[in-house]
């Protein structure tokens, strides 16, 4: 056991004097230590209640034969972040989540580790630590919150996002809004869509980091509890069984979880995490394999905010098993922590609600959820959620509205600066410019809210997992690091085809190599965390981790 490193032998006597400290008695110092990594915090509402989950965790780590240690990560709530200055920490804060538990886990020599972990960036920081230090490890995704209710309609958090935009257009008081406010979040628990933190957990049980069914239970369902019980059980065979990370995520469990992805509909910025895991991993991954799983695997679930269902109704019409159903020849037949194979956790469903989850010849669209645009305007790539695009928008051509940050373009938004048929260009908002790519749910919400159907949004930014219309992010290279997002000027056309996934800026190579050699970059005074991100940061279409 790796653990001997800190109590075996004579010359470990200090080592152990510390853990007896802790009320380890001679019979646990011979037993596996597993490390807890846990996100609890009491300001992230998908957070709150993690101390019941590990709790539960520690319970099944007992009961398997291995002794618990517990320690928290950071975790920052993108909801509470978007808008502000704040939002620039978002992605930041995954690397540092990554570092932590790898700085724990090896300066202790854990033998194991159970990932508790809720929300955007601390799903996949915590996989990234995982396929990092490569022992075995499982995730326990904390559950998705309920739906709030209000006269009689569910809710979700885009509802009050777009009512920002409703107010604007005076369709909606700011009473109204307020009653919304009140109602829309009942409890703990990750947004209620298929937003990026719920499609994080959904890619995490694709891949087989999660126990069956795990991603799709409710917060405050007793189904959570009883499942971080199996895991704390299951960790300890999987010690003794020697299967690790590495042995899991592989490039086909990653394929798995694209098609997931893919038939689901999930957030674009899964994109950027699964690259960025694939690393960690020492697995050869592209934006490639991305277009071709999309142009494969149907859309065969319509989840919030594109389409009507909520994470709880996918979860009782079935969950990710139940997709792994439907989707069977999509998938490879990989291994999962729960030591069961993909077919045949699909071949053990025995219920599934194909008015949620649909059959593969009922699809909701014929292609994948999410798509992979080039051209002039993305050398590198960009991705769009085309799974919540009305159709009339899957081919537009319209004049640039340029804007050096998210806040100007807010500004021109709300203040009906913005016409039908525009191209927003949001630039210096990527991994080195922004920095830290902010999402852009707000500006995104607020053109849903004021009721604009052919207006497209282009950004080397990201979007929230909430935005919906025909929103293109990742841009890459990004504006800082001298991509051709950089040089475009206000009102430059520019195309958007998502049926040939291109994305073209129709000015001649000629004028642009004119404009760029007067192109300056647009600076930030920077320092702390973000000025250090901002040296290291990858491009997007690398996932953004740093070079």
């Amino acid at each position: 056991m790796r653990s001997d490193d800190v109590k075996s032998g004579y010359t470990r006597a200090p080592n152990r004097a510390l853990i007896r400290s802790l009320g380890i008695s001679d019979q646990e110092m011979k037993k596996p230590f597993v490390g807890i990594a846990n996100s609890w915090n009491t300001i992230v509402p998908g957070h709150t209640h993690l101390r019941m989950v590990a709790e539960r965790v520690r319970e099944g780590v007992a009961a398997g034969g291995g002794v618990a240690f517990e320690f928290n990560t950071i975790g920052i709530c993108d909801g509470i972040a978007m808008g502000h200055e704040g939002m620039r920490y978002s992605l930041a804060s995954r690397e540092n989540i990554a570092d932590s538990v790898e700085l724990m886990i090896q300066a202790h020599r854990f033998d194991a580790l159970v990932c508790i972990c809720t929300c955007d960036k601390i799903v996949p920081g915590m996989l990234m630590a995982a396929a990092r230090c490569n022992i075995p490890a499982i995730v326990v995704t904390g559950g998705n919150m309920l739906p709030g209710h209000h006269k009689g309609c569910e809710l979700s958090l885009t509802d009050i996002f777009e009512g920002v935009g409703k107010v604007a257009a005076r369709k909606m008081s700011e009473e109204e809004l307020h009653e919304l406010e009140a109602a829309a979040m009942p409890g703990c628990g990750s947004c209620q869509g298929l937003y990026t933190a719920n499609t994080m957990a959904c890619m995490t049980e694709a891949m087989g980091m999660s126990l069956p069914g795990c991603a799709a239970i409710p917060a405050v369902d007793a189904a959570k509890l009883r499942i971080a019980y199996e895991s704390g059980v299951r960790i300890v065979e999987m010690i003794k069984e020697d299967v690790k990370p590495r042995d899991i995520i592989t490039k086909n469990s990653l394929k798995n979880a694209i098609a997931v992805d893919m038939a689901l509909g999930g957030s674009t910025n899964t994109v950027l995490h699964l690259m960025a895991i694939a690393q960690e991993a020492d697995v050869s991954l592209s934006l490639d394999d991305f277009t071709q799983m999309g142009a494969t695997v149907p859309h065969i679930c319509s989840m919030q905010p594109g389409g009507p269902h909520s994470m709880q109704t996918l979860y009782h019409s079935g969950g990710i098993p139940a997709v792994f159903k439907q989707i069977r020849p999509h998938l490879d037949d990989c291994m999962t922590v729960s030591g069961k194979t993909v077919f045949s956790i699909a071949d053990g469903v025995k219920y599934v609600d194909e008015n949620v989850i649909h059959s593969l010849e009922n699809a909701v669209h014929k292609a994948g959820g999410l798509k992979i645009l080039k051209g002039s305007l993305a050398p590198n790539g960009s991705v769009i959620k085309s799974a919540a695009v009305i159709d009339a928008m899957w081919k537009h051509q319209g004049p640039a509205r340029v804007f050096d940050g998210e806040n100007e373009a807010m500004d021109a938004i709300l203040t009906g600066k913005i016409v039908e048929g525009d191209v927003i260009v949001i630039r210096y908002e990527g991994p080195k410019g922004g920095p830290g790519m902010p999402e852009m749910l707000s500006p995104t919400s607020a053109l849903m809210g004021l009721g604009y159907t052919h207006v497209a949004l282009v950004t080397d930014g990201r979007f929230s997992g909430g935005t919906r219309g025909p929103c293109i992010g990742h841009v890459a290279p990004e504006a800082k690091a001298g991509g051709p997002i950089g040089l475009v000027r206000e009102g430059d056309i520019i195309k958007i085809d998502l049926y040939e996934q291109t994305l073209d800026l129709l000015v001649d190579e000629a004028e642009l190599a004119e404009r760029r050699k007067t192109w300056v970059p647009k600076e930030r005074e920077l320092k702390g965390v973000l000025a250090r991100y901002a040296r290291y940061a990858g491009q997007a279409d690398k996932g953004a981790v740093p070079e």
